[in-house]
């Protein structure tokens, strides 16, 4: 089967992806009626070989909404008049996601502003006040 790469390190396998299509809303004329072209993309995050578990974390958390409570994503595409266009869109959304959540968030460094920034912090803000205070006209 083909294989479906969101970054050169990760991809997932297309039997992996359900797409099932259905009648969009919007334009379309008397077509809309007739023709099922929005496509409905389900990927179960909680089942994929092809994910490390820190990926699917981040992929759920960053699906928010679209994930639901069995760990899988549901994408809604109904952006074009045409199933395919449909159906590449809410793939490559898919494919976003993942390389979102491929990404390693950068370790962040709790860090204090010296004594030094704080004094020179503190010394600006008196300065404004004089300025402010010179400003002002005699008091009665």
């Amino acid at each position: 089967m083909a294989r479906i790469e969101a970054t050169p390190h990760v991809s997932i396998d297309e039997a992996e992806i359900g797409l099932t299509f259905v009648r969009s809303s919007g334009p379309g004329g008397q077509n809309v009626n007739k023709v099922e072209t929005a496509a409905q993309l389900r990927f179960d995050v909680e089942n994929s070989p092809s994910l490390e578990p820190a990926v699917k974390r981040r992929l759920l958390r960053l699906a928010g909404a679209r994930a639901t409570k069995d760990g899988a994503i549901v994408i809604f595409a109904q952006n074009f008049r045409s199933q395919e266009l449909n159906r590449k869109d809410a793939i490559a959304r898919l494919v976003a996601l993942i390389a979102a959540a491929a990404e390693r968030p950068k370790f962040r460094v709790k860090t204090r502003p010296s004594l030094a920034a704080k004094r020179r912090r503190v010394d600006t803000k008196v300065q404004r006040g004089e300025t402010k205070k010179l400003r002002r006209g005699p008091s009665e």
